[in-house]
C-alpha cells in the first residue's frame, strides 16, 4: 500500500500539523517503505510459536501501596498558598481567569 502526498496532506491536516510541501514526497515515501516493510512482517510464518503470554484481560498486578512513608524536610502545606483535604490548592491558570460563562 502506497502513501499518496494528498493522504499526508489529509494526515497532517486531521493532526494540525503545518508541513512545508517541499518535504510532503520524503514523508509519504517514508511512510510507504514503513508500510511495505510491514507487509513483509506480516507473511513472516509464526504458527511454530504459541501464544505470547502475559498480562491478558487481568492487567498489570499491582503491589500493595504499604510501608513507611519517608519524611520530607519541609511539611507539605508549605508547596502551595493552600490545603483542603489533604489536597493542594493551587490558583487559576491566568488563561482560565478571564473565562465567563456563555450566555444561553
Amino acid at each position: 500500500m502506497a502513501v499518496s502526498e494528498d493522504d499526508v496532506r489529509h494526515v497532517a491536516a486531521l493532526a494540525r500539523l503545518g508541513l512545508d510541501d517541499a518535504r510532503i514526497p520524503a514523508i509519504a515515501a517514508e511512510l510507504s517503505g514503513i508500510l511495505a516493510h510491514m507487509a513483509v512482517l506480516s507473511r513472516v510464518d509464526t504458527s511454530a510459536f504459541g501464544a505470547v503470554t502475559g498480562i491478558g484481560a487481568a492487567g498489570t498486578p499491582l503491589r500493595v501501596d504499604g510501608g513507611n512513608q519517608i519524611p520530607i524536610a519541609v511539611p507539605r502545606e508549605a508547596f502551595a498558598p493552600a490545603m483542603r483535604d489533604g489536597f493542594l490548592l493551587v490558583p487559576r491558570l491566568a488563561t482560565h481567569e478571564d473565562a465567563e460563562p456563555e450566555a444561553s
